[in-house]
């Protein structure tokens, strides 16, 4: 190499030194840049960025220089001493721990577990959360490193050093009368050493049983998660299972339990990801719940990624107030019962609950409210059972003549009756369909109503689980280890209204006797469930009881007599057939032609 040569090449390094020298940012404009990233992404998820919670403001002891040589990637932040730091506000006491960074412990404040303990949504070293990150072809995870915590009123900021100058960092805030907490991961000065254009966060937890009965606990509890302009979805409620969001964009996701929430909400949404559930049989715990969310990385010298959680309790009006449809992991029933509880049920509900009333008080008006609504369809059912019962004698005499060897010819000669006197056989039963689905939904609405928790009236020391009036000690088939006062009584009315049905209808033979079995199948079915729920129930069939004995009062069977009687004198109007009328009429002449044949032979 020549002597010009080798000046020209010493000048360009000089350049080239000089310029990265000068032009490098300085610490302010970092600071400035990472502050303005962050109070974007929590402007995106409707937070305001306050002193408190602005990670850069907060002074952090860094490691020494030299600390990736002798010690590998966050090589002073692999061992320690586990410090615990509490923050806390009118609703929530947060625990965090400088391992992992994170939140080990979860108390919902004003609320008890069943057993009267604080309600604990999750605690201990079965919770882990942290981000894995490909570093020189090794998965790190920051679960198992030591951060440095700075407290700062209700704000926490965590940081785990690479180096002097690269680090990673978790800054939470805790507003005050809020339930949720605003959490951001800051990576500062880490291109070029993550590999790969992903991140992956994770997180699992085993939430702790809060209720009276774990297996009901179980069956209410699940994962939930929701794409971008999608309804959410869950995964299995009493099975383990793992699948992988890759069917769009994930706004949200959270670990739910029967009455209580712990959701994570991205400012951005999750490219993809996946979530598992597994079923719990250690005493005390409920499910184990773990997640993987991908993070775009960009390469970029400063990254942020802004995040809320929301802890507390399923109550739908709490979860609605957080948007993005969360409330809609309260289960109100299938199609077309949910638009039931939500839109009718639901309102009317929660204007009762303004009058500040005992809620075995809110639930025997509401029943009331629901029979005086459905009272016009009971009428009529009542009449179109009465009448059917006054034509048990003409039908009695049918019977005799024609003989029940022949069915066909015997449906036919009723139908003629009924059209006769103009009387319609299911006109009993149509409004009792009617009514159907209002009943259904009760079924889904009382058992995943959060107001009833811990609610007493009479006996029943909570409306929301059921009431154990007598505890067997042991397992008895298709009832349980108990049985229930409120269910009973349910069973039992339930029994007595189809006692008094089939007086009203007539009904014999099997139909008699079929009403029978199911009060007691349902009495095993739901002596484990809200004994609000039973308790509703049973006012239904009080009421309807009240309401029969005044239609009763109301209605004279000599005059609906003398009405059908009258009918058959009228002239028949001819009307146009039904094509199934049509085909009917068909079969059943050829059914009856085909029996004179059998007869002939």
């Amino acid at each position: 190499m020549d002597r010009n040569t080798f000046t020209g090449l010493f000048l360009i390094m000089v350049i080239l030194g000089a310029a990265v020298f000068f032009m490098k940012p300085s610490e302010a404009d970092i600071k400035k840049e990472r502050e303005k990233v962050t109070a974007d992404s929590l402007k995106k998820i409707g937070i305001k960025p306050t002193t408190n919670s602005t990670a850069a403001i907060i002074p952090i002891p860094v490691a020494k220089p030299d600390s990736v040589a002798s010690n590998g990637p966050f090589g002073t932040n692999l061992n320690g001493t586990e410090a615990l730091t509490v923050i806390e506000n009118e609703l929530l006491k947060l625990t965090f721990t400088n391992v992992g960074g994170k939140i080990k412990s979860v108390e919902v404040k004003n609320e008890k577990t069943y057993a009267g303990k604080p309600v604990i949504l999750f605690n201990g070293n079965d919770n882990k959360f942290g981000l894995n990150i490909n570093i020189d072809g090794k998965i790190i995870n920051t679960n198992n490193l030591y951060f440095t915590s700075i407290k700062n009123g209700n704000s926490m900021n965590m940081r785990a050093n690479y180096n002097a100058d690269k680090y990673i960092e978790f800054v939470y805030d805790l507003k005050d009368a809020s339930s949720n907490v605003s959490f951001n991961v800051n990576l500062t000065g880490l291109n070029g050493i993550v590999q790969g254009n992903t991140l992956s966060l994770n997180w699992e937890a085993t939430l702790l049983e809060q209720e009276k009965s774990a297996k009901k606990e179980q069956e209410h509890s699940a994962p939930y998660y929701k794409y971008l302009q999608q309804n959410p979805d869950h995964l299995g409620i009493g099975k383990d299972e793992k699948i992988d969001l890759t069917g769009g964009k994930i706004e949200w996701f959270s670990f739910k339990q029967h009455f209580f929430s712990a959701v994570l909400i991205p400012a951005l949404p999750f490219e993809k990801g996946n979530l598992e559930v597994k079923v719990s049989t250690e005493p005390g715990k409920v499910k184990w719940y773990g997640a993987n969310m991908q993070l775009p990385f960009s390469q970029l010298a400063t990254q942020s990624y802004a995040m809320k959680f929301y802890f507390g309790t399923n109550k739908f009006s709490t979860l609605k107030d957080q948007g993005q449809d969360i409330e809609k992991q309260v289960d109100m029933g299938y199609w077309p019962l949910k638009y039931i509880n939500r839109w009718i049920v639901l309102p009317v509900f929660n204007f009762l609950e303004s009058f500040s009333w005992g809620y075995g008080l809110i639930i025997l008006v509401l029943t009331i409210l629901l029979k005086l609504v459905m009272s016009p369809l009971t009428y009529k059912s009542y009449i179109s059972m009465a009448k059917m019962r006054i034509l048990k004698p003409e039908m009695d005499e049918i019977k005799a003549k024609v003989g029940e060897d022949n069915a066909t010819l015997l449906q036919q000669e009723y139908l003629k009756l009924y059209k006769k006197v103009g009387v319609n056989p299911l006109g009993g039963c149509l409004p009792m369909l009617l009514q159907l689905p209002f009943v259904m939904a009760f079924f889904f609405f009382f058992p995943n109503l959060f107001e009833l928790r811990g609610q007493s009236f009479l006996w029943m020391k909570d409306l929301s689980t059921y009431d154990d009036f007598i505890k067997f000690g042991f397992t008895v088939p298709f009832v349980g280890d108990h049985l229930s006062l409120m269910c009973v009584l349910m069973t039992i009315s339930t029994l007595i209204y189809t006692y008094f049905n089939n007086q009203i209808s007539g009904a014999t033979g099997q139909m008699k006797y079929i009403g029978y079995i199911m009060p007691i199948i349902f009495l095993g079915v739901l002596n484990s469930y809200p004994s609000g729920l039973n308790y509703y129930y049973f006012l239904a069939n009080m009421l309807t009881f009240a309401q029969q004995y005044l239609i009763r009062t109301m209605v004279n069977d000599d005059k609906i007599h003398a009405i059908l009687q009258e009918n058959k004198t009228k002239p028949q109007a001819e009307k146009k057939k039904s094509k199934f009328q049509t085909r009917l009429d068909d079969y059943m002449r050829t059914q009856q032609q085909a029996k004179i044949q059998e007869k002939k032979k």
